[in-house]
Order: C-alpha cells, then sequence, then structure tokens
C-alpha cells in the first residue's frame, strides 16, 4: 500500500500528484494488462528481439546526424 504525507503547507493536487507519479513508479498497471491475456514465450522472445533490433536500427540511423 502506498502513504503519501502530505506536508504541511501542500495543497492535495500536489500531494495527489505525488502519489500518482509514484504508482506509475510501481508498474502495478503493466502487470495487470500484461496478466489480461497469455502470451507463449516464444512470442514474447520474438517480439523482445524485434524491439530491440529495432532500437539498434534507430540508434545506428541518429547516430550519423
Amino acid at each position: 500500500m502506498l502513504k503519501i504525507e502530505v506536508k504541511e503547507g501542500e495543497s492535495i493536487e500536489r500531494a495527489l500528484k505525488r502519489y500518482k507519479r509514484k504508482y506509475r513508479r510501481t508498474k502495478v498497471l503493466d502487470t495487470i494488462k500484461d496478466n489480461q491475456y497469455y502470451t507463449k514465450q516464444s512470442t514474447e522472445r520474438r517480439e523482445a528481439l524485434q524491439k530491440a533490433e529495432y532500437k539498434q536500427q534507430y540508434l545506428l540511423e541518429n547516430e550519423d546526424q
């Protein structure tokens, strides 16, 4: 459970913003979305390789600029 202490003189909006940022960093929503459906390990591995290949190509193309 996340706890955010509201500091003295801090607005509720600011504390809520800190809470949301902290919640986002825990990646709870990402794991929930990942667990909504099953993906085979071979599919996950293939997608990870494709992502790595794309990232490498992108970095090589932008290195020349």
